[in-house]
């Protein structure tokens, strides 16, 4: 049975909830499910602004059929051909043969690679800057390349204000009965899942993001429609406020992350003498993560959060212990940059680490060092907590 949301009066949410995932794209853990956004406009012509994945497409085929109530379906715009986004557009098609595609010919050369029917002639390439008009409504295409794939682009609607944003402004998570992002909680809702999202998806292509949002800000947007969270119709300089931060690397606070490694409990003893040092200092703003228990993926989000970077890795086989190897190549893949970064080592015989873990970061860009490095041997000692605590020091003035 169809199940669709009104966004205005003829704009419709048609997507889908996936609520039986737990991992995304087979890498990510999304405890939450998934929201696979797409959208119906009821003009003179009728539009689909983008499909859904596969898990959803019942109901979505479902709310086509429902609102086109027997009427042709003229054109399918699509924004982006990842198939969390485009893998029902083959059927879609099958379905409704008298529909035309709208894209790039990025995207059109994309859309080939993953349907049957002749793309040449159900195809309609349109350019940057051109404007498709279907009634009240005009459609303006804009280029996003890398954001966060090559062939993407957004769909701006000057008759409603509405950016048809592709993955930008996107969050985890299915929805809860309402669409719209100002009826969640922005700080405790919306901003945590945008950042896993934008961080874990996104993250790598800031620049992009930053040149997408710069384009953006010349349009007059009165709401934003995403292809996965909710919709944003109020307050939208908020939301783009924490998009530009990410984009640009900057933390969203002042404040530090530890994170550790410590089969055996000494490095994180470690770890929590820097903490009890700093909270005497009157550091409020600290998190400490265990990277043998967290996910990589769970991890990066944090790390692009905090201003300051305390990573604490035992040794193991000459090496940097592999969860903590895990939770550094993710930061290098998403192209972590501009952290403070302190480090302690740990090792019995030969504390490696440390050194390893300072080249790593050396390797990124604009990253600072503060304090020194300190040298577990096995365990804490007077001699190493003066050491830890010297660098606490360090830190608590750093953030000052």
């Amino acid at each position: 049975m169809y199940c669709v949301n009104k966004i205005s009066d003829d704009m419709y949410w048609i997507g889908g909830n996936d609520r039986k995932i737990t991992v995304f794209e087979g890498a990510i853990p999304i405890p939450d499910g998934m929201a696979y956004n797409s959208y119906f406009i009821d003009d003179e012509k009728t539009v689909v602004m983008d499909t859904v994945d596969h898990s959803v497409s019942k109901v979505f085929y479902e709310n086509i059929r429902h609102l086109l109530d027997g009427r042709k379906l003229d054109y399918v715009i699509v924004n982006h051909v990842e198939p969390d986004h485009s893998a029902s557009l083959e059927d879609l098609i099958l379905r409704h043969p008298e529909a035309k595609v709208v894209g790039t010919s990025k995207i059109k050369a994309m859309v080939k690679q993953y349907v049957c029917w002749d793309v040449d002639e159900k195809f309609m390439v349109v350019k940057e800057g051109e404007t498709l008009t279907t009634g009240r409504h005009s459609f303006t295409f804009i280029n996003a390349p890398m954001v966060h794939w090559p062939e993407v682009m957004v769909t701006y609607d000057s008759a409603t204000g509405t950016l048809f944003s592709a993955d930008a402004f996107g969050i985890f998570g299915a929805h809860n009965g309402n669409i719209f992002a100002d009826k969640y909680d922005f700080d405790r809702e919306w901003l945590p899942e945008a950042r896993s999202y934008y961080t874990t998806i996104v993250g790598k292509y800031g620049n992009f993001t930053a040149n997408l949002l710069k384009k953006a800000a010349g349009l007059d947007i009165r709401m934003i429609c995403p292809l996965h969270g909710y919709v944003i119709r109020k307050d939208l300089d908020k939301y783009i406020d924490a998009y530009m931060k990410w984009a640009l690397y900057e933390p969203e606070e002042k404040g530090v992350l530890m994170l550790f490694s410590s089969p055996y409990g000494n490095t994180q003893n470690a770890v929590e003498i820097v903490a009890a040092e700093l909270a005497e200092m009157g550091v409020d703003n600290m998190k400490i993560m265990d990277v043998s228990r967290k996910d990589p993926m769970e991890i990066l989000p944090e790390v692009f959060r905090y201003s300051n970077l305390l990573v604490a890795a035992n040794t193991y086989n000459a090496e940097i212990f592999i969860k903590m190897e895990e939770a550094l190549f993710e930061m290098k893949s998403m192209g972590v940059q501009n952290k403070r970064v302190s480090i302690i080592q740990n090792g019995s015989w030969n504390p490696a680490s440390g050194k390893k873990v300072k080249e790593f970061f050396e390797g990124l860009k604009r990253m600072t060092f503060v304090g020194d490095m300190v040298t577990v041997r096995s365990s804490v000692k007077e001699e190493t907590r003066a050491d830890l605590e010297k660098l606490a020091s360090d830190i608590a003035a750093d953030l000052r």
